[in-house]
């Protein structure tokens, strides 16, 4: 007569069996962290759909097939839980909302405002509404369309997804009056398919609200002259937006003039001076015009400023999840030490990336979501998306993001 355990074993193995041709069965025991492995091949060619019929089929007993490679054979391994999803509470997500729009506003506001404050408060409230909403509903509208992009890829896939956290952090602390956005992944996908969608889906949501952000601010915009020389005290100075090759881009076919347009190039040639500014911001174009940048088009700088952050090819990113979608965990871990560096060298001209580099190191950088089916691959297009949200990076990266002059 079979104990309980072997008779729960063979009713797993036959689940398995309907999917999957055995070819060796091991036990977990001791310190291993699975019931049961099975290797061998599955019947057919539908792995992602494969593993969907299996999970469901395991969630009665209480266990959770992972797909895996051993080496270049096939294995399933099953393991104990099933996910229990914590959908959170709205009212939270709805407060901090409420917050990071008044922060953005006062932002706004500081940033807009054209004459001076009225002392009277309500006075002083109505003209911060009146200056800052351009400004809120732009920043908004991009980390909106951000998150959301998240959110409706992940229910699409029926993975289950907080709703966005807006993160208030008003001026003079942030240029922007928020920290970003974010949500919460509540389970993990199930395959790189579903990662892919719900990682490029953020981004190129935030770029199709961003894009056209920064063009009507630009168009608000105005060329200005530069300060002939460093500014006499330190709390008389200009602060100038880095260039992104996008941004750099755009600002040329609005005006049609490489800025922030130096008085000469000195003894370097055009090319060179541009490389060298890209990287550097040096040397610094006293004495040339810029466009003096409407908050609505700072908004949008703004937006692709955060949409390159969030496209660091690093760990829980989304570029870091791009990254993993194509290249798999162990060459995505290997590329990490060469981005830490090269944030180390550009920190000497941003200190910015040092904090990032340690944000990266010790919170999102070393860890991957990794899909509970990790035999399903990518298909083609979603290839070609996945390389396009790594080229996307390249044409946001912002160098030296600000400076001051």
């Amino acid at each position: 007569m079979s104990t309980p355990l072997e008779a729960d074993t063979q009713v797993l193995d036959a689940l398995v069996r309907r999917v999957f041709y055995i070819e060796d069965i091991t036990a977990g025991h001791g310190d291993q962290d699975y019931v049961v492995r099975y290797h061998g091949h599955l019947a057919g060619a539908d792995s992602a759909l494969a593993y969907d019929q299996l999970a469901e089929w395991m969630k009665p007993h209480g266990i959770t097939p992972l797909f895996r490679w051993d080496g270049d054979r096939q294995a399933i391994y099953l393991v104990r839980g099933v996910p229990q999803i914590n959908t959170g509470n709205p009212v939270v997500n709805l407060l901090f909302f409420i917050v990071t729009l008044i922060s953005v506003v006062y932002t706004g506001g500081a940033l807009g405002m054209t004459s001076a404050a009225p002392s009277e408060p309500l006075a002083w409230a109505l003209a911060i509404i009146k200056a800052g909403w351009p400004f809120a509903v732009s920043m908004i509208a991009i980390l909106a369309a951000h998150e959301f992009g998240h959110y409706f890829a992940a229910r699409l896939h029926h993975v289950h997804v907080s709703l966005p956290y807006f993160l208030p952090l008003p001026w003079p602390i942030s240029p922007f009056g928020t920290l970003g956005a974010f949500i919460n992944m509540k389970e993990r996908p199930r395959n790189r398919r579903q990662l892919m969608d719900i990682a490029i889906a953020g981004p190129l949501a935030g770029l199709v609200v961003a894009i056209p952000v920064l063009i009507l601010g630009l168009s608000l915009s105005h060329i200005n002259p530069l300060p002939a020389q460093a500014a006499a005290n330190a709390t008389s100075y200009n602060m100038m937006e880095g260039n992104s090759i996008l941004y750099f881009l755009i600002k040329y076919l609005q005006f049609g003039r490489l800025l922030p347009a130096p008085v000469s190039y000195g003894n370097l040639s055009p090319a060179l001076y541009w490389l060298r500014y890209f990287f550097t911001a040096q040397p610094l174009p006293y004495g040339g015009v810029d466009v003096s940048v409407n908050p609505v088009a700072w908004a949008g700088w703004g937006g692709l400023l955060v949409t390159s952050l969030n496209l660091i090819p690093a760990g829980q990113l989304d570029g870091g999840h791009l990254l993993y979608v194509l290249f798999g965990s162990k060459n995505a871990r290997r590329v990490l030490p060469f981005i830490l560096m090269f944030m180390g060298v550009m920190g000497f001209f941003w200190s910015g990336w040092w904090l990032w580099a340690v944000l990266i190191f010790f919170l999102v950088g070393r860890s991957y979501a990794e899909p509970l089916d990790q035999i399903t691959t990518l298909d083609t297009r979603r290839k070609w998306l996945a390389g396009l949200g790594l080229v996307v990076f390249v044409l946001l990266f912002t160098p030296v993001p600000l400076y001051a002059m």
